[in-house]
């Protein structure tokens, strides 16, 4: 079966992974129809659109894409082409996986986490009023008429959405996603001891759909402060994450601390008809076209992809030809050695080449 598949190499060092992930999916025998098309900097730059029409039609017409990073200007700019993306796609779970390896300078070697976080709603909803705006001002009186926490004048806003239908169907994703893959346990992370209308909903509504699963599986809530505790105390103790969307970004990132970094770390955003992979990690412009950053999360994203594609057996050989080019220690990028500066780290290449002699071994073994 032939798959055609949206390939937007992004940002920085966006071309340079997704070449080797291209290279080692190729080497797989999947077939697959790469199609190219170009988003954020570089294709403003070339195009003078961030998300080119083209570019939309190709991700509805083949529904899988797989995604290089994006870069995102901090405080100012355009707003992130990747939330733009999950909110027009509607792809309202992002997926982070996150497993440990044995390698240098990292202490855990019992994480096995799935981080749910919901992609449409919460603080990322895009819905803010700038500071002295006419609109913020209007908004902030009518507010204080309302309410007796009163806000400041001058203040900036951003609104927090949390709706019923939202949360309940990240919610029964999760809990068929446990059923589907084995797993023990899901955890609803909020902070509804503060917040009791918006995440208050979300826990509510989390707990009234996993009811019908509490005899299948473990269901358990947690305050996110006391999480991100536990989290780096005993990490083998939670499964899967079920997070508003905030939350889940900055809960990603931080499991991902635990198995090594972002370097490591893959994303798939996924919803009903539409799937979007990519690394969690940004576009580092800093490292463009130095041929020397570490492709596996990438790689692991597109190991998501072959598993949504229902390609199982290929997304194994992947996956595990990965962990063990990164566990050997050899053939990998300079910030998977224990010295960072350390000669005998290879280049982006190099390893995307050793991952794919080792897929080659394998299937003539």
């Amino acid at each position: 079966m032939s798959y055609p598949i949206t390939l937007i190499p992004g940002d920085g060092i966006g071309p340079e992974v997704t070449g080797a992930t291209r290279k080692c999916v190729d080497a797989l025998d999947v077939d697959i129809a790469w199609d190219v098309h170009t988003a954020g900097e570089t294709a403003y730059e070339q195009e003078g659109e961030l998300l080119p029409a083209h570019t939309v039609e190709a991700i509805k017409k083949n529904k899988v894409a797989l995604k290089g990073p994006i870069t995102t200007p901090v405080g100012k700019g355009f707003r992130s082409i990747n939330v733009t993306i999950r909110q027009m796609f509607d792809l309202f779970v992002c997926l982070r996986p996150v497993k440990s390896l044995r390698i240098p300078g990292v202490p855990f070697h019992d994480v096995d986490l799935v981080v749910m976080r919901e992609n449409t709603e919460d603080l990322y909803s895009g819905v803010e009023f700038e500071a002295g705006s006419d609109e913020a001002e209007k908004l902030i009186s009518t507010m204080n008429g309302m309410s007796r926490a009163q806000i400041r004048q001058g203040s900036a806003l951003s609104i927090k959405p949390i709706s019923r239908y939202a949360s309940a169907r990240i919610a029964k994703f999760a809990c068929e996603y446990a059923l589907k893959n084995k797993r023990k346990k899901v955890t609803c992370i909020h902070k509804a001891n503060i917040m009791k209308c918006s995440d208050g909903l979300f826990l509510r509504t989390f707990m009234d759909v996993a009811k019908s699963y509490e005899e299948k599986i473990i269901v358990k809530d947690a305050i996110v402060d006391n999480l991100s505790m536990q989290l780096v105390k005993r990490p083998g103790h939670f499964d899967i994450l079920v997070l508003p969307n905030l939350y889940g970004d900055i809960v990603s990132d931080l499991a991902a601390g635990l198995i090594g970094g972002l370097g490591l770390a893959a994303g798939a955003n996924i919803g009903d008809e539409i799937a979007v992979f990519e690394p969690t990690h940004g576009s580092a412009p800093k490292y463009a076209g130095k041929n020397k950053v570490n492709p596996a999360a990438t790689i692991f994203s597109a190991v998501l992809m072959l598993k949504h594609l229902g390609e199982y057996e290929k997304a194994v050989q992947l996956e595990n030809a990965t962990r063990e080019v990164i566990e050997e220690g050899k053939s990998v990028t300079y910030d998977l050695k224990d010295d960072r500066d350390d000669p005998s780290a290879v280049s982006t290449d190099e390893m995307a080449q050793a991952i794919c002699e080792k897929i080659k071994s394998k299937a003539s073994a």
